[in-house]
């Protein structure tokens, strides 16, 4: 994907035909990794579907989900990990699991984006997750920003300010090419 995209949450199937006029990409959230129904209804249209892990699914629940999609006719999958529900949540919201990139890799064609906000719950960990998932072979981030945090309606602990999303960015084009993961700056995506 080129330039500047809208990716929207879909939560019911009779949402879907509303968000699919503005979104450029279906998100199906954690909570909704396993409505089946709503998997079908975004298999059978053209837009990409990312498809977040469900904080206690295992990697095979995972992939049945996004089969699910793929059945009904839609090819055009992400499969994004935005961490997993663990028994040690004093730290971090939830742990993010890398590991998912290499198993993957082995199991599936479909690209694998990495959600380090959510993954952790807390921006100070954003940056160092984002380098891992870069190391590890994701294929894209979603990192969430806003101007003032403090007064962020959601996700406030977890968001990164414009001026520290733009460092990070800096460092993670160092690191993609001392990689050869990327020759350009990463694409921009809107959440």
């Amino acid at each position: 994907m080129t330039g500047l995209g809208i990716i929207t949450e879909v939560m019911d199937t009779a949402d879907l035909s509303t968000v699919a006029k503005v979104a450029d990409i279906i998100q199906i959230g954690a909570r909704n990794m396993q409505n089946f129904p709503l998997l079908k209804k975004v298999g059978a249209q053209d837009k990409p579907v990312l498809l977040k892990r469900g904080m206690s699914a295992t990697i095979d629940e995972w992939l049945m989900a996004a089969e699910y999609i793929l059945a009904a006719g839609n090819p055009n999958v992400i499969l994004c990990e935005r961490g997993i529900r663990t028994f040690d949540d004093k730290y971090a919201r939830n742990t993010l699991d890398l590991s998912v990139i290499p198993v993957l890799r082995g199991l599936t064609h479909l690209p694998i984006m990495i959600d380090p906000s959510h993954g952790t719950g807390k921006s100070e960990y954003v940056p160092s997750m984002a380098m891992a998932a870069i190391a590890s072979g994701t294929d894209a981030l979603m990192i969430e920003v806003h101007p003032n945090p403090a007064k962020a309606l959601s996700d406030g602990p977890q968001s990164l300010t414009p001026n520290k999303f733009d460092v990070l960015v800096e460092e993670l084009a160092v690191l993609g090419k001392v990689l050869g993961r990327w020759e350009q700056k990463p694409t921009l995506v809107a959440r």
